[in-house]
Protein backbone atom coordinates (compact mmCIF):
# COMPACT_ATOMS: atom_id res chain seq x y z
CA UNK A 1 0.00 0.00 0.00
CA UNK A 2 1.18 2.93 -0.88
CA UNK A 3 1.55 6.32 1.46
CA UNK A 4 -0.94 8.42 -0.46
CA UNK A 5 -3.88 5.46 -0.09
CA UNK A 6 -2.68 4.92 3.07
CA UNK A 7 -2.94 8.54 5.01
CA UNK A 8 -6.01 10.45 4.05
CA UNK A 9 -4.20 13.30 5.49
CA UNK A 10 -1.29 15.10 6.95
CA UNK A 11 0.23 16.46 10.57
CA UNK A 12 -1.71 17.42 13.51
CA UNK A 13 -5.71 17.93 13.31
CA UNK A 14 -8.44 18.65 15.92
CA UNK A 15 -12.09 17.33 16.44
CA UNK A 16 -14.24 20.69 15.39
CA UNK A 17 -17.29 21.13 17.78
CA UNK A 18 -20.22 23.23 17.55
CA UNK A 19 -18.95 25.35 20.75
CA UNK A 20 -16.41 26.74 18.81
CA UNK A 21 -18.59 28.55 16.59
CA UNK A 22 -17.22 32.42 16.14
CA UNK A 23 -13.56 31.37 17.39
CA UNK A 24 -11.00 31.66 14.22
CA UNK A 25 -9.00 28.98 13.25
CA UNK A 26 -6.59 28.63 10.37
CA UNK A 27 -4.30 26.36 8.76
CA UNK A 28 -1.18 27.34 10.64
CA UNK A 29 -2.54 26.10 13.50
CA UNK A 30 -4.03 22.90 12.59
CA UNK A 31 -3.66 20.55 9.37
CA UNK A 32 -7.14 18.74 9.57
CA UNK A 33 -10.54 18.59 10.88
CA UNK A 34 -12.86 15.83 12.32
CA UNK A 35 -16.56 15.85 12.97
CA UNK A 36 -19.08 13.04 13.72
CA UNK A 37 -21.96 12.93 10.69
CA UNK A 38 -24.33 12.24 12.29
CA UNK A 39 -24.02 15.72 14.25
CA UNK A 40 -23.64 17.50 10.96
CA UNK A 41 -26.31 15.88 8.26
CA UNK A 42 -28.97 17.78 7.13
CA UNK A 43 -28.21 20.91 9.48
CA UNK A 44 -28.64 23.76 7.34
CA UNK A 45 -28.92 27.63 8.47
CA UNK A 46 -25.96 29.04 10.12
CA UNK A 47 -24.32 25.79 11.77
CA UNK A 48 -24.83 24.60 8.41
CA UNK A 49 -22.77 27.61 6.35
CA UNK A 50 -20.21 27.45 9.21
CA UNK A 51 -19.52 24.04 8.82
CA UNK A 52 -19.03 24.41 5.00
CA UNK A 53 -16.71 27.86 5.81
CA UNK A 54 -14.48 24.87 7.44
CA UNK A 55 -14.62 22.04 4.74
CA UNK A 56 -14.53 24.73 1.91
CA UNK A 57 -10.41 25.74 3.94
CA UNK A 58 -9.51 22.35 5.16
CA UNK A 59 -8.75 18.86 4.84
CA UNK A 60 -11.94 16.69 6.61
CA UNK A 61 -11.89 13.08 8.37
CA UNK A 62 -15.18 11.98 9.92
CA UNK A 63 -15.63 9.90 12.77
CA UNK A 64 -18.84 8.05 13.89
CA UNK A 65 -21.22 7.56 16.23
CA UNK A 66 -23.99 5.91 15.73
CA UNK A 67 -23.05 2.70 13.30
CA UNK A 68 -22.86 0.19 16.04
CA UNK A 69 -21.41 -2.10 13.57
CA UNK A 70 -21.57 -5.02 16.62
CA UNK A 71 -25.29 -4.10 17.13
CA UNK A 72 -27.72 -7.58 17.07
CA UNK A 73 -30.02 -5.37 15.04
CA UNK A 74 -30.22 -4.82 11.35
CA UNK A 75 -27.25 -3.00 9.67
CA UNK A 76 -29.21 0.77 9.77
CA UNK A 77 -28.07 1.04 5.67
CA UNK A 78 -30.28 4.32 5.67
CA UNK A 79 -28.01 6.01 8.15
CA UNK A 80 -24.84 4.85 5.81
CA UNK A 81 -26.20 6.02 2.87
CA UNK A 82 -26.65 9.21 4.18
CA UNK A 83 -23.14 8.97 5.17
CA UNK A 84 -22.13 8.38 1.91
CA UNK A 85 -23.96 11.64 0.98
CA UNK A 86 -22.48 14.00 3.41
CA UNK A 87 -18.61 12.51 2.49
CA UNK A 88 -19.63 13.39 -1.00
CA UNK A 89 -21.07 16.83 0.06
CA UNK A 90 -17.92 17.68 1.95
CA UNK A 91 -15.10 16.20 0.39
CA UNK A 92 -14.61 14.04 3.32
CA UNK A 93 -10.67 12.19 3.13
CA UNK A 94 -11.77 9.23 5.83
CA UNK A 95 -14.99 7.89 7.30
CA UNK A 96 -14.38 5.78 10.72
CA UNK A 97 -16.05 4.29 13.30
CA UNK A 98 -15.82 2.65 16.78
CA UNK A 99 -15.36 -1.35 17.27
CA UNK A 100 -18.41 -1.22 19.59
CA UNK A 101 -21.90 -1.17 19.65
CA UNK A 102 -24.58 1.10 21.06
CA UNK A 103 -28.07 0.37 19.47
CA UNK A 104 -30.30 -2.77 20.01
CA UNK A 105 -34.39 -1.78 19.44
CA UNK A 106 -32.97 1.88 20.25
CA UNK A 107 -29.99 3.85 20.71
CA UNK A 108 -27.29 3.79 23.71
CA UNK A 109 -25.65 6.65 25.27
CA UNK A 110 -22.72 4.23 25.55
CA UNK A 111 -20.44 2.34 23.13
CA UNK A 112 -20.53 -1.40 24.57
CA UNK A 113 -18.14 -3.89 23.97
CA UNK A 114 -18.09 -6.44 21.43
CA UNK A 115 -17.87 -10.06 22.68
CA UNK A 116 -13.98 -11.28 21.40
CA UNK A 117 -14.87 -14.32 20.31
CA UNK A 118 -14.38 -16.01 16.57
CA UNK A 119 -18.09 -15.71 16.51
CA UNK A 120 -17.88 -12.00 16.57
CA UNK A 121 -15.07 -11.67 14.38
CA UNK A 122 -17.44 -13.01 11.46
CA UNK A 123 -20.14 -11.45 12.47
CA UNK A 124 -18.90 -7.84 12.83
CA UNK A 125 -16.58 -7.96 9.60
CA UNK A 126 -19.32 -9.42 7.97
CA UNK A 127 -21.00 -5.90 8.61
CA UNK A 128 -18.14 -3.65 7.94
CA UNK A 129 -17.77 -5.31 4.40
CA UNK A 130 -21.63 -4.49 3.78
CA UNK A 131 -20.78 -0.34 4.87
CA UNK A 132 -18.22 -0.50 2.78
CA UNK A 133 -19.79 -2.02 -0.20
CA UNK A 134 -22.66 0.94 0.36
CA UNK A 135 -19.79 3.52 0.74
CA UNK A 136 -17.87 2.51 -2.18
CA UNK A 137 -14.52 3.06 0.01
CA UNK A 138 -13.19 1.60 3.07
CA UNK A 139 -13.83 2.38 6.57
CA UNK A 140 -11.13 2.90 9.05
CA UNK A 141 -12.47 1.09 12.79
CA UNK A 142 -11.03 2.09 16.02
CA UNK A 143 -9.53 0.02 18.79
CA UNK A 144 -12.26 1.13 21.77
CA UNK A 145 -12.07 1.54 25.34
CA UNK A 146 -14.02 -0.74 27.09
CA UNK A 147 -14.40 -1.50 30.97
CA UNK A 148 -15.79 -5.30 30.62
CA UNK A 149 -15.05 -8.27 28.56
CA UNK A 150 -18.22 -10.42 28.20
CA UNK A 151 -17.38 -14.17 27.05
CA UNK A 152 -13.87 -13.61 25.94
CA UNK A 153 -12.20 -16.12 23.88
CA UNK A 154 -9.17 -13.93 22.74
CA UNK A 155 -7.10 -10.98 23.63
CA UNK A 156 -8.29 -7.79 22.54
CA UNK A 157 -5.37 -7.29 20.08
CA UNK A 158 -6.33 -10.61 18.62
CA UNK A 159 -9.32 -9.77 17.98
CA UNK A 160 -8.83 -6.09 16.87
CA UNK A 161 -6.23 -7.49 14.60
CA UNK A 162 -8.64 -10.83 13.27
CA UNK A 163 -11.60 -8.13 12.26
CA UNK A 164 -9.34 -5.69 10.50
CA UNK A 165 -8.09 -9.10 8.50
CA UNK A 166 -11.21 -10.61 7.88
CA UNK A 167 -13.13 -7.53 6.95
CA UNK A 168 -10.02 -5.95 4.79
CA UNK A 169 -11.13 -2.34 6.36
CA UNK A 170 -8.51 0.57 8.08
CA UNK A 171 -7.60 0.82 11.60
CA UNK A 172 -8.12 4.24 13.55
CA UNK A 173 -5.45 4.10 16.26
CA UNK A 174 -6.61 5.64 19.28
CA UNK A 175 -3.53 5.89 21.55
CA UNK A 176 -5.27 7.12 24.64
CA UNK A 177 -7.67 3.93 24.64
CA UNK A 178 -4.45 1.84 24.57
CA UNK A 179 -3.10 3.84 27.69
CA UNK A 180 -6.89 3.29 29.32
CA UNK A 181 -7.44 -0.50 28.56
CA UNK A 182 -3.76 -1.33 29.41
CA UNK A 183 -4.62 -0.20 33.02
CA UNK A 184 -7.80 -1.29 33.41
CA UNK A 185 -6.89 -4.96 32.16
CA UNK A 186 -3.52 -5.24 32.92
CA UNK A 187 -2.11 -5.77 29.80
CA UNK A 188 1.44 -4.09 28.29
CA UNK A 189 0.61 -0.91 26.09
CA UNK A 190 3.68 -0.56 24.33
CA UNK A 191 3.42 -4.81 23.42
CA UNK A 192 -0.35 -3.81 21.72
CA UNK A 193 1.21 -0.86 19.75
CA UNK A 194 3.56 -2.94 18.32
CA UNK A 195 1.35 -5.77 17.64
CA UNK A 196 -1.24 -3.64 15.13
CA UNK A 197 -0.86 -3.66 11.47
CA UNK A 198 0.96 -0.74 10.26
CA UNK A 199 0.14 -1.25 6.76
CA UNK A 200 -3.72 -0.37 7.90
CA UNK A 201 -3.34 2.74 9.77
CA UNK A 202 -5.31 5.65 8.44
CA UNK A 203 -4.57 8.42 11.67
CA UNK A 204 -4.56 8.43 15.20
CA UNK A 205 -6.58 10.23 17.96
CA UNK A 206 -4.73 11.63 21.24
CA UNK A 207 -7.17 12.28 23.98
CA UNK A 208 -7.59 12.99 27.62
CA UNK A 209 -8.88 10.43 30.43
CA UNK A 210 -10.68 10.73 34.17
CA UNK A 211 -8.61 8.64 36.70
CA UNK A 212 -11.58 7.27 38.68
CA UNK A 213 -8.37 5.06 40.56
CA UNK A 214 -4.93 4.06 40.48
CA UNK A 215 -6.33 0.96 38.64
CA UNK A 216 -9.09 2.78 36.88
CA UNK A 217 -9.27 5.12 33.68
CA UNK A 218 -12.05 6.60 32.33
CA UNK A 219 -12.36 7.62 28.79
CA UNK A 220 -14.18 11.11 28.61
CA UNK A 221 -12.29 13.05 26.42
CA UNK A 222 -12.67 15.95 29.03
CA UNK A 223 -8.91 16.24 30.12
CA UNK A 224 -5.48 17.49 28.68
CA UNK A 225 -4.01 14.38 27.69
CA UNK A 226 -1.27 13.30 30.08
CA UNK A 227 2.42 12.63 29.72
CA UNK A 228 2.45 8.85 29.60
CA UNK A 229 -0.19 8.91 26.98
CA UNK A 230 2.16 11.32 25.30
CA UNK A 231 4.97 9.42 25.47
CA UNK A 232 3.39 6.18 24.05
CA UNK A 233 2.56 8.62 20.94
CA UNK A 234 6.03 9.55 20.68
CA UNK A 235 6.59 5.79 20.40
CA UNK A 236 3.92 4.97 17.98
CA UNK A 237 5.93 7.37 16.12
CA UNK A 238 9.12 5.43 16.10
CA UNK A 239 7.51 2.77 15.31
CA UNK A 240 5.01 3.47 12.23
CA UNK A 241 6.32 7.28 11.55
CA UNK A 242 4.63 10.53 11.73
CA UNK A 243 1.12 9.01 11.52
CA UNK A 244 -1.54 11.79 11.30
CA UNK A 245 -2.70 12.57 14.43
CA UNK A 246 -6.07 14.48 15.86
CA UNK A 247 -6.54 15.78 19.41
CA UNK A 248 -10.06 14.77 20.68
CA UNK A 249 -11.77 17.08 23.12
CA UNK A 250 -15.90 16.51 23.80
CA UNK A 251 -16.08 17.72 27.33
CA UNK A 252 -14.82 21.16 29.63
CA UNK A 253 -13.97 22.14 26.22
CA UNK A 254 -11.08 24.99 26.88
CA UNK A 255 -10.48 28.44 25.01
CA UNK A 256 -9.29 27.45 21.10
CA UNK A 257 -5.80 28.73 21.88
CA UNK A 258 -5.23 26.22 24.89
CA UNK A 259 -6.50 23.44 22.46
CA UNK A 260 -4.07 24.37 19.89
CA UNK A 261 -1.06 24.64 22.19
CA UNK A 262 -1.62 20.55 22.38
CA UNK A 263 -1.90 20.47 18.74
CA UNK A 264 1.30 22.46 18.32
CA UNK A 265 2.56 19.53 20.50
CA UNK A 266 1.36 16.53 18.34
CA UNK A 267 3.30 18.54 15.41
CA UNK A 268 6.46 19.07 17.75
CA UNK A 269 6.49 15.08 18.28
CA UNK A 270 5.97 14.87 14.36
CA UNK A 271 8.59 16.67 12.91
CA UNK A 272 11.02 15.31 16.16
CA UNK A 273 9.99 11.45 15.33
CA UNK A 274 11.28 12.50 11.58
CA UNK A 275 14.36 14.12 12.39
CA UNK A 276 15.42 11.56 14.44
CA UNK A 277 14.30 8.98 12.14
CA UNK A 278 16.36 10.67 9.41
CA UNK A 279 19.52 10.99 11.13
CA UNK A 280 19.49 7.14 11.40
CA UNK A 281 18.48 6.32 7.91
CA UNK A 282 15.17 4.63 9.85
CA UNK A 283 12.16 6.78 8.17
CA UNK A 284 9.70 3.82 7.24
CA UNK A 285 8.94 3.58 3.60
CA UNK A 286 5.37 4.12 4.68
CA UNK A 287 5.76 7.63 6.16
CA UNK A 288 7.99 9.06 4.32
CA UNK A 289 6.31 11.48 2.40
CA UNK A 290 4.05 12.28 5.53
CA UNK A 291 7.46 13.23 6.95
CA UNK A 292 7.75 15.85 4.24
CA UNK A 293 4.62 17.11 4.51
CA UNK A 294 4.94 17.41 8.32
CA UNK A 295 8.70 19.94 7.66
CA UNK A 296 6.43 22.05 5.17
CA UNK A 297 7.76 20.53 2.00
Amino acid sequence: MTESRQYPVHGAGLGLRRSMMGESLTTEQVDFLEVAPENWIGVGGRYGRWLRSFTERFPFVTHGLSLSIGSPAPLDEELVKSIKQFIREHDIRCYSEHLSYCSDHGHLYDLLPIPFTEEAVHYVAGRIRRVQDILEQRIAMENVSYYAAPGQEMSELEFLNAVLQEADCDLLLDVNNIYVNAINHCYDAEAFLLGLPAQRIRYAHVAGHFDEAEDLKVDTHGAPVIDPVWQLLQRAYETYGPVPTLLERDFNIPPLPELCTEVARIRDYQVSATAQASATGSVPECAQSAAEVVHGR
